[in-house]
């Protein structure tokens, strides 16, 4: 079962179609969203989401004070979880009279690197495990011309696979394992 962790929306379980999605653990989460808070990087920030899967980074970054999420995921049945996902946080975040503009996307990673022109300050990337590093890393490419001045990317990977080769403009600042899952911390 996964569920909101904290904020406005915290304690909300999510939508999470079965065998469609590997959604990060509430562990895990929680030690990104720890850091992310302790740096003081989610409020007011403008958050990507890319395999977003069931939607909880994004929308963890919604329901902890972000100024707008963008969720991208190419599966349909995972896309209809996603938007199921988004009213229930929207619901939350306005019963407090906050707003977040959290909006989903039915492409795939690669098309809306290459279609979309916003910039953002936070990244989460947490492609399925089997996509090669190689495509990691084209999108990460892609990604640069999308990134604000000081943007952070938080990068989820199996623990059993190398660490993608960082394109030129991208720096690793933190690697931290969790088990089968290790988080990569990169900076531009």
């Amino acid at each position: 079962m996964t569920r909101i962790i904290g904020g406005i929306a915290g304690s909300r379980t999510l939508a999470s179609p079965a065998k469609v999605t590997r959604p990060t653990s509430d562990r895990i989460r929680e030690s990104i969203f720890n850091r992310l808070e302790a740096l003081n990087l989610i409020s007011g920030a403008d958050v990507l989401d890319l395999y977003a899967g069931t939607g909880a980074l994004g929308l963890e970054a919604a329901s902890r004070g972000c100024r707008s999420v963008m969720l991208v995921e190419q599966h349909k049945q995972a896309l209809g979880g996603i938007i199921t996902n988004q009213r229930m946080i929207k619901a939350a975040l306005q019963k407090e009279e906050l707003d977040c503009d959290i909006r989903a996307e039915g492409k795939s990673v690669a098309s809306y690197l290459t279609t979309f022109s916003g910039k953002f300050d936070l990244v989460f990337i947490d492609p399925p495990y089997e996509v090669a590093n190689t495509e990691v890393t084209e999108n990460l490419e892609a990604l640069l011309a999308h990134l604000n001045e000081d943007a952070v990317i938080v990068l989820e990977r199996s623990s059993r696979t190398p660490m993608p080769e960082l394109p030129e403009g991208l720096t690793l600042s933190e690697e931290k394992s969790y088990g089968d899952t290790v988080v990569y911390w990169l900076a531009n």
